[in-house]
């Protein structure tokens, strides 16, 4: 295998974006392309085989591209670029970057990315209604708010309606003290979270008050018809068939929903059976409803989830093998 060099500009300013701390984000690429890069005074000079050399380039380019946009370059970046490298859409990551959703109370950009995320965007677009099936940290329930409010705003529905099971996940909680509200609050933090950082608390508050966001436990939509509204169920796995059944025919003309959940967090009572699961057996078949799997590869939080994810996967699936194992000869007992 031919051994090739090749040198690669990089400006200054973005100098210390892409290469990290320490040359942290070079040394990744490094170890897992094995190249060899020299970074010295805005240029880097690869040196390896020349295909893992025009991939190591590839990523590169594609770092200083998304840092010219921006952006704060992140371990997930370059792990994501990485991954793109080995497949022929290794351009992939600067058309994702290109899609912003709306932006935080901060002024940060939420757009989707991964491809699988993209693609659960694209499908939000099209579809009336759209089931976001993968792990944690996949962004299912943040893109979901993100759309949503987007839409909000631009007066596509004239509301927004959060909900999801107040189930405890695998604990008792007991009897828990003040009114109503007080009592559901601790099941929907996870929503209230999502609308402070994209809307900004006042904003919540101000339509909170008019009717015109509401987050509630899903018991609450039963006898409703939602009008002109956008509905997100979050950990829709924790549903029963009949609340999921409920849910889905409360929809209304002029509203969207959209359904996150993960099939491997259930906190269901033991042997029952999940909404979800059900619902995608179902209603596969139906033409405006849209099915986005995603999976550890769309892992945007700190790497080491996605790592505990893959590692859960792998082990339910050892699990799930059948035994090839004979089993142990039944020893008779002698007659007396």
């Amino acid at each position: 295998m031919s051994v090739m060099e090749t040198i690669i500009d990089i400006p200054a300013e973005h100098e210390k974006n892409i290469c990290g701390a320490f040359d942290l984000y070079l040394k990744k690429i490094e170890r897992t392309l094995h190249v060899t890069i020299v970074a010295r005074d805005g240029a880097c000079k690869l040196i390896g085989p020349e295909e893992m050399v025009r991939r190591a380039k590839s990523v590169i380019n594609n770092l200083v591209e998304l840092s010219k946009r921006g952006n704060t370059i992140t371990e997930q970046n370059v792990d994501y670029a990485l991954s793109l490298s080995f497949t022929e859409s290794d351009q992939a990551i600067l058309e994702i970057d290109r899609d912003i959703i709306c932006r935080t109370v901060n002024g940060r950009p939420v757009k989707p990315k991964t491809v699988g995320q993209k693609q659960y965007v694209d499908m939000i677009r099209k579809k009336m209604i759209v089931f976001g099936i993968g792990p944690a940290g996949t962004g299912k329930t943040y893109l979901a708010m993100a759309m949503a409010i987007q839409a909000f705003k631009n007066g596509e529905v004239g509301r927004i309606i959060l909900t999801r099971p107040a189930i405890e996940a695998g604990e008792k909680l007991g009897f828990l003290p003040g009114d109503l509200q007080s009592k559901i609050d601790p099941y929907l933090r996870p929503l209230y979270d999502a609308l402070y950082q994209i809307m900004g608390a006042d904003s919540y508050l101000h339509n909170s008050e008019k009717g015109l966001i509401e987050v509630a436990p899903l018991a609450y939509m039963r006898g409703r018809t939602l009008d002109n509204a956008y509905i997100i169920l979050d950990e829709a796995q924790n549903t029963t068939p009949a609340q999921m059944k409920m849910f889905l025919t409360r929809i209304g003309f002029g509203s969207k929903v959209i359904v996150t959940g993960d099939k491997t967090q259930k906190d269901l009572p033991g042997g029952a059976t999940s909404g979800l699961d059900m619902a995608i057996r179902v209603l596969h078949k139906i033409d405006d409803i849209g099915f986005c799997n995603l999976t550890s590869s769309d892992v945007v939080r700190h790497p080491l989830v996605q790592k505990i994810v893959e590692a859960y996967d792998e082990y339910e699936r050892k699990s799930d093998r059948p035994r090839t194992s004979k089993p142990a000869p039944r020893i008779r007992k002698p007659a007396k």
